[in-house]
């Protein structure tokens, strides 16, 4: 999940990446062709290069702007050394694989694999970071676009270049299937079994991909994988996934993820909405429908008459956000009616996200069912395996909810901020909660809130929460304005200490 923002002030860093000038196809020989959608297979390898840069092209390009020297800045370059570069240069291709929709049926997904070139630390056996993108209603959303102006990746596909790649890691990183050219007809949002299995596809076609060309970079076996809001609970299901498969994963690490979903559909529901929730709830509910068919009869159950139309098909969208308020297929806003009965607002801060009846995006008569089974069957353990529902929403919830069934063997890492209005922080607190009845190691579990003070010349992520804190202070426009843009601040501060928690993971693995 997040609002139309990904990085504040760092967007237009895409911008500075002149693909045209410095790629080329290549590798034509020797091309193999699978076409047929099976599960890990990738479809042309070696796949598509769109671009080569050095790490001089690299961050020369990226000098050349506010926003781009930002992006070093995170990356830990030293800006007043005119000399100061990344410390890898990349090959950027663009992989397309066969994998599975929400309800097993074949299909196809693409995405980018970026591999680090240059010297000491750039090539030979090198980590792979499996990276899941937040969430977006941009149809075309397309992470190997790096250098695009246009595209909505274009800002996260920039940072994950300068924090990862052009630091010597791998990056696979897929759009999922239901976006750019998947066939899939819809996005399997927050199906923690599918966006897994997703994930550990594009892997497969990944590390074919780097088996296949010649650049003098290969794969250490070493896995790290990450991402932000719903990238960080496709992380955290993939890497449950792979635990529960004996499959070895070196780290797992989530910004701002919606991990305790059974709890975080209560509160929602229970009169806490969450800012961009009238974007996220149609892309639920169509995915779980598609995916399990029985979250409502029809679209019409569960949405007010002014939206319940063509909201099925509404989203991914050729849409902009801005567009789909605009033109009135989505309320900006309020994603409830004010009747709902038993509400109580948390605080006036939600009083915005309410609307005069019938406006609202959700039907009162959906809300109170959930309202009457949240209130009936009330989930307040550590695990949700013990929670009944009679609801159907709240079943799927409870069925992809991230807390039980599995233990890390492998070091966790959860970064937010205590005040996001779109990913509460709780979510956090509750899978660290939860982490911490495991007879675990000391030590596996570690929580970042970027809203807590340095705690001096020892803390690794002193950096990150100055950086941020300062980057909250300068949003003009008062708490509304804030609120709007408070969980794409959180981001990129949270893949810097996420980067950071890899190098030091790495450095401490044999």
């Amino acid at each position: 999940m997040r609002p139309t923002r990904f990085i504040p002030g760092l967007l237009a860093a895409a911008a500075l990446l002149t693909l045209a000038a410095c790629g080329g196809g290549g590798d034509s020989s020797d091309v193999t062709i699978n076409l047929s959608n099976d599960r890990g297979s990738i479809q042309r390898n070696p796949p598509t290069q769109l671009a080569s840069l050095t790490a001089a092209q690299f961050t020369a390009q990226l000098r050349g702007s506010a926003q781009g020297q930002q992006l070093l800045q995170l990356a830990g370059v030293n800006l007043a050394d005119p000399a100061a570069t990344l410390p890898c240069g990349l090959d950027l291709r663009y992989i397309q694989y066969g994998t599975v929709g929400g309800a097993g049926e074949k299909t196809n997904a693409t995405g980018a694999l970026l591999i680090p070139t240059g010297g000491t630390g750039c090539s030979g056996a090198r980590p792979i970071v499996l990276h899941a993108h937040g969430t977006t209603t941009a149809k075309d959303y397309n992470i190997a676009l790096l250098g695009s102006t246009t595209n909505a990746a274009g800002g996260e596909a920039g940072l994950i270049a300068a924090l990862y790649a052009a630091q010597g890691m791998i990056v696979v990183a897929p759009n999922y299937a239901g976006y750019e050219n998947s066939a899939l007809s819809y996005h399997p949002y927050l199906n923690a079994d599918q966006q897994s299995k997703d994930m550990i596809d594009a892997l497969s076609a990944g590390r074919q991909a780097v088996a296949k060309i010649a650049n003098g970079t290969s794969d250490s076996g070493k896995l790290l994988i990450t991402g932000y809001s719903q990238g960080a609970h496709v992380a955290m299901a993939t890497a449950k996934a792979l635990r529960l498969a004996g499959q070895p994963v070196t780290a797992v690490a989530g910004g701002s993820g919606p991990y305790a979903l059974a709890k975080f559909a209560d509160a929602i529901f229970g009169g806490s909405p969450i800012v961009g929730g009238t974007l996220f709830a149609p892309l639920l509910t169509t995915s779980w429908k598609r995916s399990y068919g029985d979250i409502y009869q029809a679209a019409g159950d569960v949405y007010n008459t002014a939206y319940a139309t063509g909201i099925e098909t509404l989203v991914p969208s050729t849409l902009t956000q801005q567009a789909l308020f605009t033109t009135g297929k989505l309320p900006q806003a309020a994603l409830f009616d004010t009747d709902a009965a038993a509400f109580g607002l948390a605080s006036a801060s939600f009083q915005p996200l309410f609307g005069a009846p019938g406006s609202g995006l959700i039907k009162t008569t959906y809300a109170n069912a959930v309202l009457a089974d949240a209130a009936a069957n009330p989930c307040n353990a550590a695990s949700p395996a013990a929670c009944v529902t009679n609801h159907p929403l709240r079943a799927r919830a409870k069925q992809n909810d991230l807390r039980g069934g599995w233990a890390p063997a492998f070091p966790v890492f959860m970064c937010g901020g205590a005040n996001d209005p779109t990913v509460f922080y709780v979510n956090t607190q509750l899978q660290a909660a939860w982490f911490g009845t495991l007879p675990l190691p000391t030590g596996t579990v570690t929580t970042l809130d970027l809203e807590t003070a340095p705690t001096g010349g020892t803390d690794p992520f002193a950096a990150a929460k100055v950086g941020f804190q300062t980057a909250i202070a300068g949003i003009t426009g008062g708490a509304t304005a804030v609120a709007q843009n408070y969980h794409a601040t959180v981001a990129p501060f949270c893949t810097a200490s996420t980067a950071g928690f890899f190098r030091s993971v790495l450095a401490a693995t044999p």
